[in-house]
């Protein structure tokens, strides 16, 4: 996860001036940052160069990422007057330069395509809160004080959610995930009520697309069943829960994705090599496992450490 990002120094010459936003929709741009992690990694798949925000924006709500802070609204979700706000998403009209940005990896790069989209409370957190939150005291107001519009406002989320993931394939994606970020802060019986219906309606639309479909939060360890039920073909784990007590939540019915704690990628080599192994070792060397870390790469994360990780599980982690 943003495997093309701040940690190179190759990202930040092409990234330049500008908004984060502004550069994913310049084609050569975003292409290029795409494809930069599989020429110095030898990774294996790209991940598309976007956010989550990034549909959002696209309608026209009125969002932008701000450095140092994350997304932020000038005009946060408040009332039902704004639902019109977040109006159908037309992919080729209002998101051409992703389809474009596909296209040019998956003809140029040699490796599949990842592409992703935001999830309901994450996003929704996102647009009520009108910046990244550590309480969720606003969203969860709206979600426990009003749960018709908060309903509402999810159905809007997912519709979007559903037409950037089609888009995607539709372009030559070969996998999507679903990020819901943030629903961690939950308890399973309120994801149950308030999240989870809409995150099965979403992964239940693109099944017919014949791609692995991904589902992660961070801190959802007790959110795996939850997770798992929602339809997906694989759960990300985040570093707090041990692979072996995600595949028992799972029961074996979903491959898992995960999960080297990423503040190791900015240590020493001696202490990634004895993680990675733990977490291959956890495994145990079950089918179903895609190792990643268990959550975005850092901007102080070693260029040089993650090359190494890739290379020791690309030798050690075959089953």
């Amino acid at each position: 996860m943003r495997q093309a990002g701040r940690s190179l120094p190759e990202y930040r010459e092409v990234r330049g001036e500008g908004t984060i936003l502004h550069v994913i929709a310049d084609t050569d741009r975003a292409t290029e940052i795409t494809l930069q992690p599989v020429r110095r990694y030898g990774v294996d798949a790209a991940i598309l160069y976007s956010d989550i925000v990034t549909p959002v924006w696209a309608v026209g709500f009125g969002i932008d990422i701000v450095p140092g802070v994350g997304p932020m609204c000038e005009h946060p979700f408040e009332s039902a007057a704004d639902l019109e706000r977040l109006r159908p998403l037309e992919p080729d009209i209002d998101l051409p330069y992703q389809a474009e940005t596909i296209k040019n990896v998956v003809t140029d790069g040699g490796v599949p395509l990842i592409g992703f989209a935001g999830g309901p409370f994450t996003l929704a957190s996102y647009l009520v809160e009108g910046r990244p939150s550590r309480t969720y005291t606003k969203v969860k107001a709206l979600m426990f004080g009003q749960p018709d519009l908060w309903h509402q406002l999810c159905e809007r989320i997912s519709d979007i959610a559903i037409a950037t993931l089609r888009a995607q394939v539709a372009a030559g994606a070969s996998m999507v995930q679903l990020f819901d970020s943030w629903a961690g802060a939950l308890r399973p019986e309120h994801y149950t009520e308030f999240v989870l219906p809409h995150a099965t309606r979403i992964l239940h639309e693109v099944a017919d697309l014949g791609v692995p479909r991904t589902h992660f939060g961070i801190n959802t360890g007790e959110l795996l069943p939850l997770m798992a039920d929602a339809g997906a073909d694989v759960i990300g784990v985040d570093w707090r829960t041990p692979l072996s007590v995600a595949r028992q939540r799972t029961g074996g019915r979903v491959a898992l994705q995960g999960n080297l704690d990423p503040a190791l990628t900015t240590g020493t080599w001696d202490v990634m090599q004895r993680e990675v192994r733990r977490v291959l070792a956890d495994n145990g060397g079950n089918p179903g496992h895609i190792f990643n870390l268990g959550h975005g790469v850092m901007p102080e994360s070693d260029p040089g450490l993650l090359k190494q990780v890739v290379e020791l599980v690309h030798e050690e982690g075959t089953c």
